[in-house]
């Protein structure tokens, strides 16, 4: 084994090797990690791509002649138009089944992800020596939630490499004007994918400013964005609304009109999560370091902190807005971390310093290898999936009573085709899913339905039994480890078993 990893260091350079152990668990990612992460990182990109490749408007995102009451809903079309392309491809070459469509969309974003590692490695080695940089790139290599992450259509980590490749550009010793333009080139894309990395450009912004940057090169920066916005958000609007930036205009309205809304809570919530993430006591050491280097890395520390203090500002607090700033932070951390290290190395306890190497080391590997390997959200997927294999569903009843009134989605990507759903909950009774059945045509009528959650499932059985006496059991699909563990842990989190019954 020792001589194995000798010669693997030999053979290969520093961040090659980082390249590698990155590529390689990120590929057991692709392939044992199926499903999604959250609502929006399957149903605002995956479902509204596919519906539109398959001629159909999953979210009524797009204006209809049919409906003239749509309007924009505050979402950026250039990240899930890539998706249409590519599915379109997919789609193109013969490629139809759901999950080995995802396979390839898991491996395109894997492969993208290898940017966080080798730009990060590099802007470290721009502030720091080849071992900071090291330690860096494995951080963003191997720290146990990566893999997971880096596979998912999750547009709050998809931005993060080409911020990571603007600051690295400004961190040359030497810029000329195109530099900047391609920095500012590269920070619209960041926005055009999401557009709360303008806190990112402000904080970049900042640190320019702090730098005395010449206004002329800032002009450069901002003209780079202003073109690839007005590509990405202003021609494409117009081209659909009639108006430019459309989309946006309404995000802005939707998140100020809804800050109360989704999941709010105590203002330390991210701190909270930074600091668990990152695995204590090294999430502690990476925090205080992200805050000692603060000078040094300025374009680093300035991003990250603007971006934070919104997010602790604004009332709709989610898990996943994390995730953007988590690359960043580990790399200024990660150099501050050093910083401190030699600064009091010779206070440091040694016995100590290596218990606590090992508990992190030890934490992190278990959590990789149990988070790289799972699933999320299986039970909805592989329902959907198994539906697929049966091929004759014509409409879905989804039993959600244990409810009031909204209803867990089903993922019709994985169906393959957007059939009709209705949702039975407290407020819509079995009494109208019975009206509503025979309201339709013969046709049109579910043929399926999927109760979610086991919970008083014999008594919800039953009292669709009544109304459908030719109701059959079909199959019991079981979520994953991970689904199971994390509503264990939270019980508001919506992943349990679901049952599949047949209308016959």
């Amino acid at each position: 084994m020792k001589t194995a990893i000798n010669a693997f260091k030999q053979k290969y350079a520093p961040l090659q090797q980082l390249l590698i152990l990155g590529f390689l668990v990120r590929i057991v990612s692709v392939i044992f990690s199926k499903g999604f992460g959250w609502h929006d990182d399957h149903f605002l990109v995956i479902e509204a791509a596919q519906s539109w490749v398959d001629g159909f408007d999953y979210n009524n995102w797009l204006p209809s002649s049919n409906d003239t009451t749509r309007v924009p809903q505050g979402h950026s079309f250039f990240y899930v138009g890539i998706h249409f392309i590519l599915l379109k491809i997919l789609t193109t070459l013969g490629l139809v089944d759901p999950q080995a469509k995802m396979v390839v969309i898991r491996l395109i974003h894997a492969l993208w992800s290898l940017l966080i590692i080798k730009y990060g490695y590099k802007i470290a080695l721009q502030y720091a020596n080849e071992k900071t940089a090291w330690y860096t790139g494995l951080f963003l290599a191997l720290f146990w939630f990566m893999p997971f992450v880096s596979v998912r259509n999750l547009v709050e980590f998809v931005c993060v490499p080409p911020i990571l490749i603007a600051i690295y550009h400004l961190n040359k010793p030497t810029l000329n004007l195109k530099n900047y333009l391609i920095v500012g080139i590269l920070i619209g894309i960041a926005f055009s994918i999401r557009f709360q990395t303008l806190f990112f450009a402000g904080g970049i912004g900042i640190a320019l400013l702090i730098n005395r940057t010449s206004i002329k090169n800032m002009l450069m920066i901002l003209i780079g964005f202003i073109v690839i916005v007005l590509l990405t958000q202003g021609l494409v609007d117009y081209f659909i609304w009639s108006r430019p930036f459309a989309e946006f205009q309404s995000y802005v309205q939707y998140n100020l009109d809804n800050a109360n809304v989704y999941g709010t809570d105590i203002w330390h919530m991210y701190i909270d999560l930074i600091l668990g993430l990152l695995i204590p006591p090294l999430s502690i050491l990476l925090f205080t370091g992200y805050f000692y280097a603060w000078k040094k890395t300025a374009l680093l520390f300035w991003p990250v902190l603007l971006y934070l203090l919104f997010h602790t500002y604004f009332p709709n607090k989610q898990e996943r807005f994390v995730m953007t700033i988590l690359p960043l932070l580990i790399i200024s951390g990660t150099i501050g971390m050093f910083m401190l290290y030699e600064k009091f190395k010779n206070l440091i306890n040694l016995k100590l310093l290596k218990f606590s190497k090992a508990f992190v080391i030890a934490l992190n590997t278990f959590l990789l290898i149990a988070l790289s390997i799972s699933s999320s959200k299986l039970h909805r997927v592989d329902a959907m999936y198994y539906l697929y294999r049966q091929g004759d569903a014509t409409g879905i009843l989804i039993e959600d009573s244990n409810k009031d009134n909204e209803f867990l989605l089903p993922p019709l990507f994985y169906y393959g085709k957007w059939i009709h759903y209705k949702g039975i909950t407290k407020k819509f009774t079995p009494d109208d899913a019975l009206a509503y059945f025979n309201s339709l045509n013969d046709s049109l009528k579910p043929n399926y339905v999927v109760f979610w959650q086991a919970e008083n499932i014999e008594s919800r059985v039953d009292s669709l039994q009544k109304r459908f006496p030719n109701m059959k059991y079909q199959t019991t699909i079981e979520p994953s480890l991970i689904d199971k563990t994390l509503h264990i842990m939270n019980p508001l989190n919506d992943n349990h078993s679901a049952f599949i019954y047949k209308l016959n």
